[in-house]
């Protein structure tokens, strides 16, 4: 299903507002937490899963430190 929304004025900064039924299909309820992730082909909202955002932390800790490794593994 398509939506559109409009980006507001939220205070200092901007945001859109999801509709009612929107929430209800995401699953998702005011106040919750979401990930905001960059696609090819915009953006993707997910439930923030606090499980993985630690899981991908560590995995960019390992790419930072193992650069070098990681780039000979892949050639």
């Amino acid at each position: 299903m398509t939506t559109t929304v409009r980006v507001t004025t939220i205070g200092n900064s901007a945001g859109i507002i999801l509709p009612k039924e929107m929430l209800g299909r995401l699953r998702i309820s005011k106040g919750e937490i979401l990930t905001v992730t960059e696609t090819p082909h915009g953006v993707s909202l997910h439930p923030f899963d606090e499980d993985f955002a630690k899981a991908m932390s560590l995995a960019e800790d390992i790419m930072r430190e193992d650069r070098d490794v990681l780039r000979k593994l892949a050639q």
